[in-house]
C-alpha cells in the first residue's frame, strides 16, 4: 500500500484536495485472522467471501452503520484494484441486499 494511504496522511489529503472527511470504520473491515488466512496462507477467495459475509451478518452492520453516510458521495478504500476480489464489493452488495436502494460504482 502506498505511504500516502495511511490513515493520518489520507485524512489530510482528502481534506486538502477534495474537502472530504475520512472516517475509519472497523466494522467494515475483515478480522486480522480472516485477512491472514486469505493473504498469508493463500486461502481461497470463495472461503474468504463466505466468511466475510458471515462476519458482516454477525456484526449486523446494516443496523450499526449510519445510512446517512451513503446519501452523499462515499468512497470505500481497499487495496485490490479490481472489485472482483475486494471486500468493498462485498460490503456494498451486502448492504444493497439489506437496504435495497444503494447505488454504487467501482472505480
Amino acid at each position: 500500500m502506498a505511504g500516502f494511504t495511511k490513515r493520518e496522511d489520507l485524512s489530510f489529503f482528502l481534506q486538502e484536495i477534495c474537502q472530504a472527511q475520512y472516517l475509519h470504520e472497523p466494522m467494515l473491515a475483515p478480522t486480522q485472522a480472516l485477512l491472514d488466512a486469505y493473504k498469508k496462507q493463500k486461502g481461497s477467495w470463495l472461503d474468504y467471501e463466505q466468511q466475510f459475509v458471515t462476519l458482516m451478518r454477525e456484526r449486523k452492520i446494516e443496523e450499526r452503520i449510519d445510512r446517512g453516510l451513503f446519501e452523499m458521495p462515499t468512497v470505500l478504500r481497499c487495496s485490490p484494484a479490481a472489485a472482483e476480489h475486494c471486500h468493498r464489493r462485498l460490503i456494498l452488495e451486502y448492504l444493497q441486499g439489506k437496504w435495497g436502494d444503494l447505488k454504487f460504482t467501482h472505480l
